[in-house]
């Protein structure tokens, strides 16, 4: 049985007498425990499509199903981990990672204690009495992924969680979340626009066409797990963010009235 499934979902936004269509028709299955990423064009509706699954978004047509159970609206079952952190600063480490747990109706001793397992896990262990304003960029994320983290959830929604983050936290960032996902196994839907971040993390990147978003290429990574940081650098590796890269460019250039550069006969001859 699949965790997750999008039947056919479409969605318009409306302005005034402005219809936006942004979804149109994608239909996609996610399985336990699998890593999948949504890459595309800035505006293509991958984080619409996020939210949709969270419920936080009706669609205007199609169903999405968590275990073969409709969402109407957000739930337990599921985990959002937004771009923003979204730290409470007069909270601590402790008390925001608890506070999940709170809105579930826990008491609060209870879900403080509940938190332990998993600020060790984020490796925020010795900064549970901290407040946000005194954490890093990735350590404030590394709070905001245990939040998410101690509900429980059965599939983690992610989007873009580590895009405000300098370059080599990001890198870091990516190999604590393979070392969480392998120890959770959670199942994951997390949308990106690096496509490196979605090759190395993924089991499956999905690629949306420009707006209205389809699903133009799901793209299999057959990259072995787990994955070291020097993987990066393999021609296997390189040669799936081309591939993923291509893709995206042709619906880019689409947008702006441009053609995609076919190669010539020179190009094709060999040397």
């Amino acid at each position: 049985m699949n965790k997750l499934e999008a039947r056919g979902i479409y969605k318009t936004f409306k302005k005034g007498e402005l219809a936006i269509d942004v979804l149109h028709d994608i239909n996609l299955t996610v399985r336990p425990g699998e890593f999948v990423s949504i890459v595309g064009a800035s505006g293509c509706g991958k984080t619409t499509f996020l939210r949709i699954v969270d419920g936080l978004i009706q669609p205007d047509g199609g169903q999405i199903l968590i275990d073969d159970k409709v969402v109407i609206q957000p739930g337990q079952d599921r985990g959002f981990v937004f771009q923003a952190d979204c730290l409470l600063p007069w909270r601590t480490v402790t008390d925001n990672v608890a506070l999940g747990l709170e809105l579930q109706g826990k008491e609060r001793q209870a879900a403080r204690e509940n938190t332990r397992p998993y600020i060790r896990l984020v490796g925020l262990q010795g900064f549970e009495s901290a407040h946000p304003g005194e954490l890093s960029g990735g350590m404030r994320q590394r709070a905001n992924l245990a939040r998410a983290l101690v509900i429980d959830p059965k599939v983690l929604l992610m989007d873009e969680p580590f895009a405000a983050l300098d370059a080599q936290t990001r890198e870091i960032m990516q190999q604590e979340l393979l070392r969480i996902w392998s120890h959770e196994r959670k199942t994951v839907l997390f949308v990106t626009h690096q496509i490196e971040e979605a090759v190395y993390l993924s089991d499956r990147v999905v690629v949306f066409t420009a707006r209205p978003g389809r699903i133009k290429q799901i793209v299999p990574i057959e990259l072995e797990r787990p994955r070291p940081f020097e993987i990066k650098h393999s021609s296997s590796f390189t040669a799936y963010v081309h591939r993923i890269w291509k893709l995206i460019e042709e619906e880019v250039l689409t947008t702006m009235g441009m053609q995609v550069k076919q190669p010539s006969q020179s190009d094709r001859a060999p040397h």
